[in-house]
């Protein structure tokens, strides 16, 4: 079994043929380490090193190699689906056209979905509170479907993405009503 944990690291929790629980952390695609914190019984055992690992019934924490990682675990670790993605995009105030700005935030979230062959999308589309809320509830709508018209276009199918308006709801900038708030005119687009 293999478990995901916080941050930028994995604990494997495998089961070998002679059954010992182990936990290995490994450093993020940008070296980041994170920490694990064995607790069994009243052993207590810190991982905060690439490689460190914690066995059942070993007193001491000890490292394994890269080469020793990949030869045991690698299968398990290339199955494992690709972490989760976020990008938000923000829009020219009353339309669904695209800030210069998120203009790079597209491509670079276009050139993701091309590398994930069956992503799940969910996009979000949101508004400042500028407007009626009737009005800003169907803006929002149209926000979410330009961006998964963008999807579409690139070869994503449209019954892998499910889209959202929320109107002025979901502010990420609280405001009063009818501010112009460009952090507010997004679209939040999470990919798994």
């Amino acid at each position: 079994m293999a478990a995901l944990a916080v941050g930028a690291l994995i604990a494997l929790a495998l089961l070998t043929a002679k059954p010992v629980e182990t936990f290995v952390v490994l450093p993020s695609a940008d070296g980041h380490i994170g920490t694990v914190v064995v607790q069994r019984g009243d052993s207590r055992q810190v991982l905060n090193q690439p490689y460190a690992t914690s066995r059942f019934g070993e007193a001491e924490v000890s490292r394994l190699s890269p080469v020793e990682v990949d030869r045991t675990y690698g299968a398990t670790l290339h199955s494992l689906p690709d972490r989760p993605a976020s990008f938000l995009l923000y829009f020219v105030t009353g339309t669904d056209e695209l800030t210069d700005e998120s203009k790079p935030e597209l491509d670079k979230m276009l050139a993701v979905m091309r590398a994930r062959p069956l992503p799940d999308v969910l996009v979000i589309g949101h508004t400042d509170t500028m407007g009626d809320e009737a009005t800003n509830d169907q803006l929002s709508a149209q926000r979410a479907e330009r961006v998964k018209g963008f999807l579409i276009g690139i070869g994503i199918a449209g019954e892998r993405i499910r889209t959202a308006g929320r109107g002025e709801r979901e502010l990420l900038v609280p405001t009063a009503d009818e501010v112009d708030e460009p952090k507010n005119r997004r679209v939040e687009i999470n990919v798994r």
